[in-house]
């Protein structure tokens, strides 16, 4: 995309400056993260990203009862409950095919951020639920759709396991999402995300805590990388 050069970089609300510039440096406006912010505040922010961008505008971990009063005040956008996603402006959906694969029914909410995410910037996205490694035979199950993918992103609490085992099956770059969920010596995710760092699969990304939005970001760069998004 080539801005105007009078067009600004940064839109000054006095309460929020909104990198209005961002699309233009990375290929994405500026994500709004919803905790913390207003109503007022949301609507105000994603108003200056729609009118100084093209592409997709996104708040994330918005509460339901919030999200009503910010698409009365924002329309045209739509909310996804699971994901917790507000979104405006989807792109259309290209050829980099990504899994997203999460390891239990608990890390739903984490796995269906990154879904929605993957999907609204393009991305030609499926999940698989509920294939831990209590139960191998689930996830060599889906081997071969695994395989097929151009990226794979592993959602996984408790020991985090699945995603060495995903990452010893495919060729493709995955990303690990750590999640927290599990008991107390899961430590709310800290024991996930050191075991998929430690993890004897080698090249497994791994993004922050509960965060299916960094991952899917990540993979998204890397489809920007190979030219495969569109």
């Amino acid at each position: 995309m080539t801005r105007p050069t009078n067009e600004p970089t940064v839109l000054d609300l006095g309460f929020a400056r909104v990198d209005v510039g961002r699309e233009a440096r990375q290929g994405l406006p500026e994500v709004v993260y919803g905790p913390g912010k207003t109503a007022e505040q949301v609507k105000a922010i994603v108003a200056g990203l729609l009118a100084h961008n093209t592409g997709p505008v996104m708040v994330t971990r918005v509460a339901p009862e919030a999200a009503g009063e910010i698409l009365t005040g924002s329309p045209g956008g739509t909310y996804d409950p699971e994901a917790r996603l507000l979104l405006w402006r989807p792109a259309a959906i290209g050829s980099f095919k990504v899994m997203v694969v999460a390891a239990g029914t608990s890390d739903r909410p984490v796995a269906a951020e990154a879904a929605t995410v993957c999907a609204a910037v393009g991305l030609d996205t499926t999940a698989v639920h509920d294939v831990g490694v209590a139960g191998i035979e689930r996830v060599l199950q889906v081997r071969e759709r695994l395989q097929a993918a151009d990226a794979v992103i592993v959602v996984a609490g408790m020991e985090g396991a699945l995603a060495s085992v995903v990452g010893g099956m495919v060729r493709s770059p995955v990303v690990a999402v750590p999640t927290s969920v599990g008991y107390g010596a899961s430590l709310e995710g800290v024991t996930a995300l050191l075991a998929m760092h430690a993890s004897c699969a080698a090249g497994v990304t791994v993004v922050n805590i509960d965060s299916g939005f960094g991952a899917a970001i990540a993979v998204h760069r890397i489809a920007q990388a190979w030219g495969g998004r569109r």
